[in-house]
């Protein structure tokens, strides 16, 4: 039985909306055709569809900008957009803005049909799902707090992006809460009841990172005593979010494009492949496209990666929600600090001064900057001096400050650049493990590494963390 009723034709070409009326009627659809955008916002405002079938190109009002509103004004439409052979980048802009799917013209009508019975099995899995789940309406988007209009932007792309397969790249700087989106786009999903795998290239030594994703084999190299499944097998049926994928070394490359065309994976030192039915979401705080400029990223790769692009706002742009974020943190570190008697808010000048910092180090620093003042906190608020130093030593955002001169090591210094690093690293660990009391998974999240990688450079560099932890 179809999902669909009501469908509402929108093409400057009176051939293509005969022939779309003439076999969806055929099909027992409620049809109506017109011939420019802004006779289709009025139609649907008139009375509901379920769908919308939308040309890109259109006189008076383009298919994009019918796209965008027609989804603000009716947030449960299903649209897909029509492109002629040429405009392939506006149909992918509008999959990105909410689109379900486009179809390239000249088309066939069993094409459309095609696309229209996959985007009711998509409706029908997502009410099956949310009747297992237990809930009647739409289930939340996890954690992700905000009420600014760049934070809706990319909510509202969540919900578009969610039940469909399509292949994702999160851009955003270190600790927007890249990972977050990700796991919202899972959670909305048809695989929502499967695995979602996260795994931060950049945290993995190049010469494991294809044993980690793709498995091995047993004896395909030294200390490889047993076979082992690969991420990419762990997350089969659901998601797989590669974080920093622009550390991906070139030959991991190559194999993750094959995943990406092929739907298989090779474990390293195996001869058959395996078929694997995964969603993959990548991110990455680097400029991808600029690493494919400079030879450090495979450009086809690139694209199969970047089909629909959501990038996450830094929280200096959506300063209106550092207050209902920071009384989250403070709920959440009441509980979990078992502070008694509890925190019960900030003082108006701590909230003035956390409404005017620049947060570099977005909602993640947020968070420290909570967790630091609940710990410091000796009152029931939490006062300016709880907070950060670094908050109110802060010059005014609007103060233009001249750059740091930069430092240079004496004529007679060691110049080796690797050693330089290593100590750098080191000295970042132990702070870390400082600041943290030695909890190694909290020193990991303020490094912004995985906890592996903190426990693997623990040990190549000797640390002791509760010795560490005690000197904080």
């Amino acid at each position: 039985m179809a999902l669909f009723r009501s469908i509402l034709v929108a093409d400057d070409e009176p051939s293509v909306r005969h022939v779309l009326t003439l076999v969806l009627s055929g099909l027992g659809y409620e049809v109506r055709a017109v011939s420019d955008g802004e006779e289709a916002l009025r139609e649907l405002a008139a009375r509901g569809y379920d769908v919308l079938l939308c040309d890109v190109r259109m006189p008076r009002r383009d298919g994009l900008s019918v796209l965008r509103q027609a989804l603000a004004e009716h947030p449960g439409l299903t649209v897909v957009v029509m492109s002629a052979y040429g405009s392939r980048e506006q149909a992918l802009e509008a999959v990105g803005a909410g689109a379900y799917d486009y179809v390239r013209k000249p088309f066939k009508p069993e094409e459309i049909v095609f696309v229209l019975r996959k985007a009711e099995e998509r409706e029908r899995l997502l009410r099956e799902n949310r009747r297992l789940r237990g809930v009647g309406g739409d289930v939340p988007v996890e954690r992700i707090l905000g009420e600014s209009e760049p934070l809706r932007v990319v909510l509202r792309q969540v919900e578009r992006l969610a039940p469909v397969g399509t292949t994702v790249l999160i851009t955003g700087e270190s600790g927007t809460g890249k990972e977050l989106v990700a796991r919202a786009l899972h959670a909305r999903s048809p695989r929502a009841a499967m695995p979602f795998v996260a795994v931060n290239c950049g945290a993995i030594p190049a010469g494991l990172i294809e044993s980690e994703l793709f498995g091995h084999a047993r004896g395909a190299f030294t200390d490889a005593r047993t076979a082992r499944r690969g991420l990419f097998s762990e997350a089969d049926g659901g998601t797989l979010f590669l974080d920093e994928v622009g550390e991906l070394p070139p030959p991991a490359q190559v194999k993750l494009l094959r995943v990406l065309q092929e739907g298989e994976i090779r474990p390293v030192g195996e001869n058959r492949a395996e078929k694997v039915d995964v969603r993959v979401i990548a991110a990455t705080l680097r400029d991808l496209g600029r690493l494919v400029e400079r030879g450090e990223f495979r450009e086809d790769l690139y694209y199969r990666l970047n089909v629909v692009n959501v990038r996450v706002p830094p929280l200096r742009e959506r300063t209106s929600d550092i207050p209902l974020l920071a009384r989250s943190f403070l709920a959440r570190f009441n509980r979990e600090l078992n502070r008694e008697p509890p925190v019960r808010g900030f003082s108006p000048e701590a909230e003035a001064l956390m409404a005017s910092y620049t947060w570099p180090g977005n909602v993640r620093e947020l968070e420290n900057a909570v967790e630091r003042a609940v710990l410091l906190a000796e009152g029931a608020l939490i006062l300016p001096q709880n907070l950060p130093e670094r908050l109110w030593t802060a010059p005014a955002p609007a103060t233009t400050q001249p750059s740091p001169t930069p430092t240079h090591p004496p004529p007679d210094a060691n110049l080796s650049l690797k050693q330089a690093i290593r100590e750098l690293e080191e000295s970042y660990i132990r702070a870390a493990l400082r600041r943290t009391r030695g909890n190694r998974t909290r020193a990991a999240e303020v490094l912004e590494i995985s906890h592996r990688a903190l426990l693997y450079k623990i040990k190549e560099y000797g640390i002791d963390p509760d010795a560490e932890g005690e000197r904080g």
